[in-house]
């Protein structure tokens, strides 16, 4: 279980982050913030990319495949449903990440593809598939 502690700092926004074994701050960027830090999206897509670059390195090692670096581009934003799809509710907006996955190394097309579908099993990515409740308590 991942547990992260946070706690307000400074007068604007500086959130101190600590974890079991590292501390940093995010923050907002300017004007609201300092931009001491990533702030709480670019920590989010971070946790995604992240985890899928450490999935694909362990999936490919495990496999002897010749995958050599992992580079992830990511990006949220807000779509109208409209724009996608498949999706009944023609008038709101919906929260999408885009994600891309650049691989190097001389891997097969075969490869290539599974390592595609690899991505969709990295955990943070099977988490924020699961659209996960938060449950909130004042302490």
């Amino acid at each position: 279980m991942a547990s992260v502690l946070l706690r307000s700092v400074g007068s604007r926004y500086v959130t101190q982050v600590t974890t079991e074994h590292h501390a940093f701050v995010a923050d907002e960027p300017r004007p609201e913030g300092d931009d001491l830090g990533p702030d709480p999206y670019e920590l989010l897509l971070g946790a995604l990319g992240s985890c899928t670059s450490m999935t694909l390195l362990m999936y490919a090692r495990r496999h002897g495949w010749p995958l050599e670096e992992v580079q992830i581009e990511l990006t949220h934003g807000r779509e109208h449903v409209s724009d996608s799809e498949g999706w009944d509710d023609q008038g709101s907006l919906m929260e999408v990440i885009h994600r891309r996955i650049h691989l190097t190394g001389p891997l097969t097309e075969e490869q290539r593809s599974r390592l595609l579908e690899i991505a969709q099993k990295c955990p943070v990515h099977r988490t924020l598939a699961a659209a996960p409740r938060v449950l909130d308590e004042l302490a």
